[in-house]
């Protein structure tokens, strides 16, 4: 057995009602494909900080950085997050349709992140 051991721990982000987006996200998709993003965020919870083209903080959005997957079928998804206090707080995912990450993604992820922080 390997003697690594966890820099972060993987949380989802809970909305007050009680729902995980980020979790009933996953479920969604295929297996093969849960697994590859699985995976991936294994990769930063055991070797953080990790660059490109695993993971990158967005320009513009403190303090946000994505997980950079590349799915079966040649889509590619992501998984944006922030890091607190050792956690990593998976605020939003989803598969890409274009080259650049849509505003209104990236503002549901700062809302996320923003009522994490006040309701923790």
């Amino acid at each position: 057995m390997s003697n690594l051991q966890k820099i972060l721990v993987v949380k989802f982000f809970c909305t007050v009602s009680g729902s995980e987006p980020v979790r009933e996200w996953l479920r969604e998709l295929s297996k093969d494909d849960r697994y590859i993003i699985g995976e991936d965020i294994k990769t930063l919870e055991f070797g953080w900080p990790i660059g490109m083209p695993l993971c990158r903080s967005i320009v513009g959005h403190k303090d946000l950085w994505e997980v950079r997957s590349k799915l079966t079928g040649g889509r590619i998804a992501r998984v944006i997050f922030y890091i607190k206090d050792g956690e990593m707080i998976l605020l939003h995912g989803f598969v890409k349709k274009t080259q650049k990450t849509s505003p209104s993604d990236l503002a549901l992820a700062a809302k996320r992140r923003k009522d994490h922080e006040k309701n923790g």
